[in-house]
């Protein structure tokens, strides 16, 4: 028999957005549950370090990420993290989440279930993930001590990410299809101060190819057409974000690139239903801006539960 568990509120995703939920939300004397399809942290446990979030000048991402699980545990959330969830109904009343560990049912649900890094859908990439193309350069950077690795992307996370390769790599190509970067000015100019990095303007990757690893990328110059073949041990993506938002489009209203639409309550199209952090329609994903999210989307459910007085369901 499935287990049932029955909350006030309950929250996808274990990141910034989704611990801060989850800490306003016990705050508001609300029966809460967490749950995430792996760790506790989300996508910033993965960053080497960060430097722009307020109080700490820089700080690890897990460092930073284990101060946000412990300040939630105060308070008594319970988590469960590893589930693989099979079905969410966001339309019933209550919202009813089915992992392979049991039936979660709550009046209010908060989706924070974040964004994953968008893929270049070219030929060789699929095939070459683990072998040559990766999305996480502090998972993988180490892999490719003086190789030449190239990074695709003119934003912020790319231009980072290229700068740490550099302390891996003899080589590290920035790949962009503009010819200027996005990325914030002061990210720029430690960039264009490394020596070990080059950047490629007006391309776009077409092609990856290599054997049983990655030994070129095909290039095209947007402006001209002309292909070139560029050698590299290893290709990194960044050219956006797509939200995580799998068992869950249909049931709420999103934007044409899949992310959720909110108010300024963080309030979808569904009553009783926030979305808060990078899987919602937002100008910046930070982890800041992921916070502050996940502050206003609990204390509104929490509002939602006091207007329609829903008492505190109990753990069958």
């Amino acid at each position: 028999m499935v287990k049932v568990y029955e909350f006030d509120t309950l929250i996808l995703g274990g990141g910034p957005a989704g611990l801060s939920a989850a800490i306003y939300a016990s705050r508001g004397a609300v029966s809460t549950a967490l749950i995430d399809v792996s760790m506790m942290g989300g996508q910033p446990s993965n960053y080497l370090e960060l430097e722009n979030y307020p109080g700490f000048p820089i700080i690890g991402g897990f460092d930073l990420m284990e101060k946000f699980e412990e300040h939630a545990d105060k308070f008594g959330v319970q988590k469960f993290p590893m589930q693989e969830i099979e079905k969410i109904d966001l339309k019933s009343n209550p919202k009813i989440v089915l992992t392979k560990e049991g039936e979660f049912r709550a009046i209010t649900v908060i989706i924070a279930t974040g964004a994953q890094p968008m893929k270049l859908n070219v030929p060789g990439e699929l095939e070459f993930v683990g072998r040559g193309v990766s999305y996480c350069a502090v998972c993988d950077g180490a892999f490719y001590k003086n190789k030449v690795v190239a990074v695709v992307g003119g934003g912020n996370a790319a231009v980072e990410e290229a700068m740490y390769l550099t302390k891996f790599a003899d080589k590290v190509y920035v790949i962009h299809r503009r010819n200027e970067l996005r990325a914030d000015k002061i990210v720029q100019e430690r960039a264009f101060k490394n020596e070990k990095i080059e950047f490629i303007w007006d391309s776009v990757v077409r092609k990856i190819k290599g054997d049983d690893l990655v030994h070129t990328a095909v290039l095209e110059n947007v402006k001209s057409g002309e292909f070139s073949n560029l050698q590299v041990n290893g290709v990194f993506p960044y050219i956006g974000m797509t939200p995580n938002v799998e068992n869950i489009s249909g049931q709420l209203e999103q934007d044409a690139g899949g992310f959720i639409l909110t108010d300024e309550t963080m309030k979808t199209s569904e009553a009783g239903v926030f979305a808060v952090g990078d899987v919602r329609k937002t100008p910046l994903r930070q982890v800041i801006t992921a916070a502050a999210d996940g502050a206003v989307g609990a204390v509104y459910a929490v509002k939602y539960l006091e207007a329609h007085k829903h008492s505190t369901p109990q753990i069958v």
